[in-house]
């Protein structure tokens, strides 16, 4: 007897079941932390701590990640990296072609925390090392999972080994656009590409502006608005021009005997809460200079020796005062702490009846740079609550790409970062 299967019941499954595969693998693609217990994610150069995660290729320079895992005690994780291309897609190379070395290794510098509430381990590593190095430039997605389980990762990290072969020379300048003029900042920019002997340029080239390292405010350029020989310009009026915000709210956790920068109430019992003063938006037309570190966060204990292991945990409770614009309206509170991800750990709550928007971020003790995002429907907007002034300072980072023809993967052969302030290369 023929068995009948209930296509209107099964088909909806199915492609459910594929969009969650589909979202979840591209989620390793991007920093991103698929477990509770796995907190303080950061990843940048060894030369500077909270640095742009970029390296030379077949440089000395080393990228240091490191986390900590709230459960405790001690567990073997092992870490992977994997060539990608500008867009954070894999480049579908076997991994002897971009490592010339192992595929995986182990993270074995670990460490407990001592006199803290909050127990955990802290995890630590530093690469290019003798076991993982890679031989290509280009974009890579660094992977931490369980040993064996290189499929259920526990974070991922982005980063960028660049073979400078490009020159980039860059300015700042208000908005081509009147109405912006006091809002924008504007990045005009030339490539050279001499050493690179390109033949097609709108083929091979591409180059990708973010602002304080951030690829949520970016912008790829895929054709300059003029060649002349090996010089690139993109000068394009309407490209590369963007809200120069505001400079980042932050508070002060140093310590938890007393009230830092920002800092309202600190209770300690069993668990360590902070109240952080009310914000308000800051949208007022003129621009105030305040102290900021791009968006940053750097792990601090004024009362211990190793903030890496005694700096303690703490529920930290934000409260902004806003009337939002829509009833769809949603707030979220985000900075490099949480990767300026608007998911549901970011969103806020929000009281009617006070006015009042608020959350409740558990973090360890540190300075931290925040700021609001509205959203509207799909709509996002990263400047209503916080304002936008062409003086905030800002950094820039610009990154050129270049795939020759026939080749199968692409190449990062430029790097310069930009101030908006001081307007030079520092690194």
């Amino acid at each position: 007897m023929p068995v009948k299967i209930n296509l209107s019941f099964w088909l909806p499954c199915f492609f459910y079941l594929l969009f969650f595969k589909n979202a979840k693998a591209q989620t390793q693609y991007q920093n991103s932390v698929f477990q509770p217990n796995i907190k303080t994610v950061d990843l940048f150069n060894a030369q500077q701590e909270g640095s742009f995660p970029i390296i030379g290729l077949h440089s000395n320079d080393v990228l240091l990640l490191s986390f900590d895992d709230l459960n405790g005690g001690s567990k073997t994780y092992s870490y992977t990296i994997e060539h990608c291309d500008a867009d954070w897609k894999p480049s579908n190379l076997s991994p002897s072609e971009y490592l010339q070395s192992f595929n995986e290794d182990r993270i074995m510098d670990y460490r407990y925390s001592s006199n803290t509430i909050q127990k955990y381990t802290h995890y630590q590593l530093t690469f290019p090392n003798y076991n993982i190095v890679p031989k290509l430039s280009g974009n890579y997605v660094l992977k931490v999972y369980p040993e064996g389980n290189p499929q259920q990762p526990i974070l991922t990290r982005r980063f960028y080994v660049v073979d400078n072969r490009a020159g980039i020379a860059a300015v700042i300048a208000p908005s081509n656009n009147v109405a912006n003029r006091t809002s924008n900042q504007k990045l005009n920019f030339n490539v050279d590409v001499t050493p690179l002997n390109v033949t097609n340029p709108y083929a091979e080239v591409r180059t990708l502006v973010l602002q304080n390292g951030r690829n949520d405010v970016s912008q790829m350029n895929t054709r300059p608005q003029f060649i002349q020989g090996g010089l690139l310009q993109y000068t394009d009026l309407q490209t590369n021009d963007f809200p120069g915000g505001n400079e980042f709210r932050r508070f002060d956790l140093r310590t938890l005997l007393s009230g830092g920068e920002h800092v309202d109430k600190i209770y300690r019992d069993t668990a360590n809460t902070v109240m952080l003063m009310n914000d308000r938006p800051l949208d007022q037309p003129n621009y105030t200079f305040q102290y900021d570190n791009d968006g940053n966060f750097f792990i601090r204990n004024t009362n211990g020796r190793d903030p890496r292991l005694d700096a303690d945990y703490a529920h930290i409770y934000f409260s902004l005062f806003y009337t939002p614009t829509t009833p769809n309206s949603t707030v979220f509170i985000t900075g490099k702490f949480n990767n300026y991800n608007l998911d549901e750990s970011s969103q806020m709550k929000y009281d009617a009846a006070k006015g009042i928007f608020y959350s409740n971020l558990y973090l360890k003790q540190g300075i931290y740079d925040y700021h609001y995002v509205l959203k509207n429907g799909n709509e996002i907007d990263q400047t209503a609550i916080n304002g936008s002034h062409f003086e905030t300072e800002n950094d820039y980072q610009i990154l050129v790409y270049y795939k020759r023809a026939g080749s199968r993967y692409e190449e990062l052969v430029g790097y310069q970062l930009l101030n908006s302030v001081k307007g030079n290369s520092l690194r």
